[in-house]
């Protein structure tokens, strides 16, 4: 037992000795510091703590929208500005359903086309063109939604530039589109607690993948990493509005209905645009398609009909779920607080409700779900009014309360989950919405600047619900009222999509659909005959509405589309017990014939020739993102995880603690 404690001392000193190790080390008294700095130049540790000036980054997005599909190109300029050979490294986000499919890395007038491999080999790829002085470029997905670029041998005064392309369909939802463009990675909470088991599926499931770790801007340093984006808008249709809630945008009409917007700003908050179409002129179908040898990629979307039904006269129990974790601090408490009063306010007397926070405990207002009466609402008020930010994100156990809670005595029973989701363990969230769903149903409600759009959109999924994000305080009212008219509105359930031939369609199985949303797949077919049969149940009624399939709206990559969505369902599996390694070679086998990154596949890019001599050392540069736009400054990433001081002093007695230990062995 003795040996047994010594060891886990040992192993615990050596985890905090690799954090404690992030922190740059205190420079020397003849060493610039960071409050040298001018003009926003931050600096990094190297070897033996010299410290030295951080690369640069400057970001342009181009997107080009067609209909409901977005191409973009994101150009990354990274520049050295020291004397030391660098290797920058820098963690961003992406729409979680991004379809990454090329990358090309461009030297003065060289440049150079990434190549799809698996991702150790691409791994071993890069770290072989770095150790041999070649310029060298990796791409690696770390989470759907958060990516890292790792660029390898920036010489003194260069500028390299990393170009990514992707493709990905937009949300039509409310008689309008919108596109949302993560620009900021919120740092994620990893519970501590490892492996979690979950009722219902075999075997354990894992808490967190592992998770990547960036340093963030000194809020005292200002804004880094300036952003510049250009949208070309082919709607294909005249436009009642076009508008962005969270910047300031240039918007130019240009000739056949076409427009362009642009905005220069800092990458502190997820950029989105939104646009409608003039009254009665909304597609209430859309097909695009992309012919290959094999047949063609087809992206389908039908709309239901938007005509007024009487709202369901069922009883209902609603509880809603509130995150008061750090990371909600600032803006984003004072947002949810007003966003669940409204929801409050739209009970009926006839309801029951509950309300639960959570943080790193997790606590309910009543033991179970209460009639909703004048008293108990009112009651509810004062509860929510007094809620606060602060301590760590620990959602599962609230997950469990909420789903498990069901007496079975509602018609109908939704939970409504109201947080930032910067959590880590995903997995082990959906698994446990899997097992433990029953006849509930889960709508998750985003707040803030920056999101986990991955996290609320794939929980919605699980959870048979829909997903609504909220990105400023002018959003709460028309957000809210949206959700309500779902939840208050007949469903379109048990959709089917019926094809002449067989197909390969994805996602395999299409859910159910709440007021406002269309039906959207992506599907393989062998030719183009005959017609698409859609079909549902809504209010109780049978639906359907039938189309010709034939050669739509040509659209270059919508074959990427189909597999992006290919992946993400074969990935779902995980959640639901399928083997990890078959479903492994599955999605290998998809990314690599559509040259696509994904959970096990990287786009790596080398140049040729040796540009860093073997004598010359080379350093590595974390480059630091900005605090999402809200979060409070020197308060909310202390609530959200261990704080660093905290862990440099454990770290210390934990290795004392180690020696002392080894000296007595001795």
């Amino acid at each position: 037992m003795k040996g047994a404690r010594e060891r886990k001392i040992g192993i615990a000193g050596v985890v905090l000795t690799m954090v404690i190790g992030l922190a740059p080390p205190r420079p020397a008294s003849a060493q610039p510091t960071p409050s040298d700095s001018r003009g926003g130049t931050l600096w990094v540790s190297g070897r033996d703590g010299v410290v030295l000036p951080a690369p640069t980054l400057d970001t342009e997005v181009d997107l080009r929208i067609t209909g409901m599909v977005a191409r973009a190109r994101v150009v990354q300029r990274f520049a050295n500005p020291g004397d030391a050979w660098l290797e920058g490294v820098y963690v961003f986000p992406l729409p979680d359903m991004a379809a990454v499919d090329h990358l090309d890395m461009q030297i003065g007038q060289r440049r150079v086309e990434g190549r799809i491999q698996e991702k150790e080999q691409a791994k071993r790829t890069y770290a072989r063109a770095k150790a041999s002085g070649r310029k060298a470029s990796l791409v690696s997905q770390d989470r759907p939604n958060l990516f890292t670029t790792r660029v390898a041998n920036i010489g003194p005064g260069e500028e390299i530039e990393i170009a990514l392309e992707y493709q990905e369909t937009l949300r039509f939802e409310e008689e309008g589109f919108a596109l949302r463009l993560p620009l900021v990675a919120a740092p994620r909470y990893d519970p501590p607690l490892g492996p979690v088991a979950v009722a219902g599926v075999g075997g354990f499931v894992p808490a967190a993948f592992p998770s990547p770790v960036w340093p963030v801007a000194p809020p005292s340093e200002g804004l880094v990493n300036p952003v510049r984006i250009r949208v070309r808008l082919e709607a294909g249709f005249p436009l009642e509005k076009l508008v962005s809630p969270t910047h300031v945008i240039f918007a130019q009409d240009l000739a056949a209905g076409s427009h362009e917007i642009y905005l220069e700003d800092f990458a502190d908050r997820d950029f989105v645009l939104e646009w409608k179409p003039e009254p009665g002129r909304a597609p209430r179908a859309a097909l695009f398609s992309e012919s290959h040898e094999d047949g063609a990629d087809v992206l389908l979307m039908v709309m239901p009909p938007s005509d007024e039904m009487a709202p369901q006269h069922l009883s209902r129990e609603v509880v809603f779920v509130i995150d008061v974790s750090g990371s909600m601090g600032g803006t984003s408490i004072r947002e949810a607080r007003r966003a669940l009063l409204l929801a409050l306010e739209r009970l009926s007397p006839g309801d029951r409700f509950n309300v639960i926070r959570f943080s790193d405990r997790t606590r309910a207002l009543f033991p179970k779900s209460v009639r909703a009466g004048s008293a108990e609402v009112e009651r509810a008020r004062r509860w929510v009014r007094g809620l606060s930010a602060g301590g760590g994100t620990d959602m599962l156990p609230a997950l469990q309360v909420a789903l498990g809670a069901d007496d079975g005595a509602a018609d109908v029973r939704q939970v409504v989950f109201i947080t930032d989701g910067s959590i880590g363990n995903e997995q082990a969230l959906f698994s446990a919405i899997h097992a433990g769903l029953g006849r509930s149903r889960l709508f998750t409600v985003g707040i803030g600047s920056a999101p986990n759009g991955y996290f609320l959109k794939r929980a919605a999924g699980f959870g048979r619900g829909t997903h609504t994000v909220i990105a400023t305080p002018a959003e709460v009212q028309t957000k809210m009222d949206g959700l309500f008219r779902k939840l208050e509105s007949p469903v379109l359930s048990d959709v089917e999509i019926l094809w002449n031939d067989a197909v390969e369609m994805w996602p395999e199985r299409v859910p159910d659909l709440y007021a406002g949303e269309p039906v959207v797949v992506a599907a393989r077919v062998p030719r183009f005959v005959g017609e698409v049969v859609v079909r549902g149940r809504r209010g109780g009624e049978a639906w359907v509405t039938r189309m010709p399939l034939v050669p739509g709206e040509p659209g270059r990559g919508i074959g990427a589309l189909w597999a992006r969505r290919k992946i993400a369902g074969l990935l779902e599996g995980l959640s639901t017990g399928a083997d990890p390694q078959l479903v492994r070679q599955a999605v290998v086998a998809v990314a690599l014939e559509h040259h696509l990154v994904s959970r096990y596949t990287s786009l790596v890019a080398v140049d040729v020739t040796p540009t860093r001599s073997a004598d010359a050392l080379l350093a590595r540069a974390d480059i630091p993102a900005n605090l999402p736009a809200g979060w409070t400054a020197g308060g909310t990433l202390p609530r959200t995880a261990t704080p660093a001081p905290l862990l440099r002093l454990l770290g210390a007695l934990l290795l004392a603690g180690a020696g002392a230990l080894a000296w007595r062995r001795g």
